[in-house]
């Protein structure tokens, strides 16, 4: 049977999560192969360089630039204080002063008598990289990171925006079609991550907000209420970095998508569970989709020794396959794989391509791309 390369989403239950913790410059690891480690341990740090400053002494002082050294009271390596006096020029016996004040709180880095400017560089910005996932240190990167292993229920989305959050599971729907108001948003769901149905309007959202939620994991959400929810209108391409209040994971996509029912049943039975959330989202090269990881106790060697490597995807479509078309006009709509035609076919394009035929949840049988569909691996 001919195959073709096919995208997926993991939705697991049980999963053995690898996670690398990188630092963006090197720096110090602060744990150990073997250790065991919380969401909220530090696994390493470092700490990068303050922007530099360039100030113009010498002109400011009215001075030749080869006479700098003269008229500076602070020498490189010196800590300076903003507004206080780095250099100082005087003539008449003292009664004519001009001084040159630091611009920035740093470290004297420079003096040159050839520009008769001085470099003041900000002190250097500390980070810390926690684990995100408790669990253990399988492999230490010496200045670089680690990487992490655990276990756990692994839910890929769609689409997300805010960064790392972490908080236990609070379900707010009864269904994975229902749509998620301000209604169900209470008090109760400060510090909660909430879970939703098939849509969360843009009330909802702020109302999380005020309460003080983590994030949210609903099913789809409407490029309307996104943006009237962020006050601007986002790239899909590249997300994560927003200052949203919380973080949201979209599990299906745009418009009121219901959430897949084994994706429901997941997170209403760990409910009450921390559950750790990204919604960092990146659809160019190197393809980042927003997660959702709820760590498991420890499952035994059955677990430990079962096929949780992605074999299944790698096999690519076979009958019975479950799938989700990302392509109008059934985008969003979810199926088995009902058959693999090997001849290459016709589409509306004039261009002819490998299809599958998918027997949906609602009974149709419909006819797509091979390209416009995606692994929904179980």
């Amino acid at each position: 049977m001919s195959q073709a390369y096919t995208p997926g989403l993991k939705r697991k239950e049980n999963y053995l999560i690898k996670k690398s913790r990188i630092l963006p410059i090197p720096g110090e690891v602060c744990v150990n192969s073997g250790d065991e480690v919380s969401i909220v341990t530090t696994v390493a740090k470092a700490k990068i360089p303050g922007e530099p400053y360039m100030v113009k002494v010498a002109a400011a002082l009215g001075v030749d630039p080869e006479d700098l050294g003269k008229y500076m009271l602070k020498k490189v390596g010196d800590e300076v204080k903003k507004k206080e006096t780095i250099a100082r020029y005087k003539a008449l016996f003292g009664l004519i002063k001009t001084d040159c004040p630091s611009p920035v709180d740093g470290i004297l880095e420079n003096v040159s008598e050839v520009t008769g400017q001085v470099i003041i560089r900000e002190h250097p910005i500390p980070i810390q990289m926690d684990a995100y996932i408790p669990g253990k240190i399988l492999d230490v990167m010496p200045n670089e990171g680690v990487t992490i292993q655990c276990h756990a229920a692994f839910i890929q989305g769609t689409f997300g925006i805010g960064g790392e959050a972490h908080g236990e599971l609070m379900m707010v729907s009864k269904a994975p079609d229902d749509i998620v108001t301000s209604e169900p948003i209470t008090s109760q769901c400060k510090g909660k991550i909430i879970v939703g149905g098939s849509l969360v309007t843009s009330d909802a959202l702020k109302k999380a907000v005020e309460i003080g939620a983590r994030g949210i994991i609903v099913g789809g959400i409407s490029d309307k209420d996104l943006t009237e929810f962020l006050g601007y209108r986002i790239g899909v391409a590249i997300t994560g970095q927003e200052k949203a209040g919380l973080t949201l994971v979209a599990t299906e996509g745009f418009g009121r998508m219901n959430m897949l029912e084994k994706t429901f049943k997941i997170l209403r039975k760990l409910e009450g569970k921390v559950a750790c959330i990204n919604g960092a989202t990146q659809v160019r090269a190197g393809v980042i989709r927003p997660e959702v990881i709820i760590p498991l106790e420890a499952l035994g060697e059955d677990f430990l020794t079962s096929d949780n490597s992605g074999e299944y995807l790698s096999k690519g479509l076979t009958l019975g396959t479950l799938v989700r078309i990302i392509q109008e006009p059934y985008f969003g709509a979810i199926g088995k794989v009902h058959s693999l035609p090997s001849e290459l076919q016709m589409v509306k394009t004039e261009s002819k391509v490998r299809i599958v035929e998918v027997l949906l949840d609602d009974g149709r049988l419909v006819t797509v791309s091979r390209a416009n569909v995606e692994i929904i691996e179980e």
